[in-house]
């Protein structure tokens, strides 16, 4: 039986959205934004400076400095209360919140490697949500203003997902077979909704 769904997904590309209409109409938690208030919590930080490491990776020399000081490279510390907040802790936190939301079940959880994370859940669905480029491009310029540079604004999101997902979990962002579904939002977000329950609800029976 499903008890969560992970949502992954480009940059712009209605994830967030996908992920609000899942959560609505199945009347599950959304794990998405309070993720940075679970983690500052969990970490005694204010929420602000959670939010600077949320889905990010490390300068290079704050991993050099950070590994020399732990010992070797990627350090020997175990617990993250150890840990300074950086983005490497953050990652740690926020598998911590992913695998108790996992283990409450009923929630739908977006980004920060869930689906690398809960990989190996017999209850978890995983879904990747993409979207055309220029409906991409579109979103950013109506959430961010006309004036945004909404072309550079997406290739630094999608690559720092790219990269984030490679370093911490291994594995490549877009890999189809981290996902039991891949769907473009291109259909409308009500229907990409639609799409998703109706693949949960074949499993489920």
């Amino acid at each position: 039986m499903i008890r969560v769904i992970t949502i992954g997904g480009e940059y712009a590309s209605g994830r967030a959205e996908v992920a609000d209409g899942l959560a609505s109409r199945l009347g599950w938690r959304l794990v998405d934004k309070c993720f940075i208030e679970d983690i500052a919590k969990a970490a005694h930080v204010d929420p602000d400076v959670a939010r600077q490491f949320d889905e990010r990776l490390d300068p290079w020399m704050h991993r050099l400095h950070k590994a020399l000081w732990a010992g070797g490279y990627e350090g020997v510390v175990t617990t993250t209360e150890s840990l300074p907040l950086d983005a490497d802790a953050m990652t740690a936190f926020a598998g911590n919140v992913i695998r108790e939301a996992a283990a409450a079940g009923n929630c739908v959880i977006v980004g920060r490697g869930s689906q690398c994370v809960l990989q190996r859940n017999i209850d978890a669905f995983h879904v990747f949500i993409y979207a055309p480029r220029a409906e991409r491009l579109d979103r950013i310029r109506q959430q961010k203003g006309r004036d945004a540079d909404a072309e550079a604004l997406l290739e630094q999101w999608d690559r720092a997902r790219q990269l984030y997902i490679r370093r911490h979990f291994g594995h490549e962002w877009v890999n189809p077979h981290l996902y039991d579904m891949m769907i473009c939002s291109s259909m409308g977000i009500p229907a990409a909704v639609e799409a998703v329950l109706a693949a949960v609800a074949r499993i489920v029976s």
